[in-house]
């Protein structure tokens, strides 16, 4: 008789979760027509109202999201919580509110 073991897949890797944030966070962009996270950022100083101030409220989430991640990824390597999924982590972290009157 064979006895067929089966391995828990591993835990994610830090860079899992920075490749899901990175693609969350060029998602995001492309909401509003920008190619990606870096397109958008550099909008912030726009001629155009609408474009900066999409940029600005973009560069303020994105921030909030990286600090938010390294801090509970921080808490996972201390032990002081368990490992999350990727996509449970995505869900924790901080969400974008487009500002009003914006160009897209």
């Amino acid at each position: 008789m064979n006895v067929i073991t089966i391995r828990p897949a591993p835990p994610p890797s830090i860079d899992d979760y920075k490749a899901a944030i990175v693609a969350m966070l060029d998602a995001k962009a492309q909401e509003r027509r920008y190619d990606n996270a870096v397109s958008i950022s550099t909008y912030e100083k726009s001629t155009e109202e609408a474009w900066a101030a999409e940029a600005v409220a973009y560069i303020a989430w994105r921030d909030q999201v990286w600090k938010c991640a390294y801090a509970e990824l921080k808490k996972v390597e201390l032990g002081q919580r368990t490992q999350p999924t990727v996509e449970g982590f995505l869900e924790e972290l901080p969400t974008l509110t487009w500002p009003s009157g914006s160009a897209s």
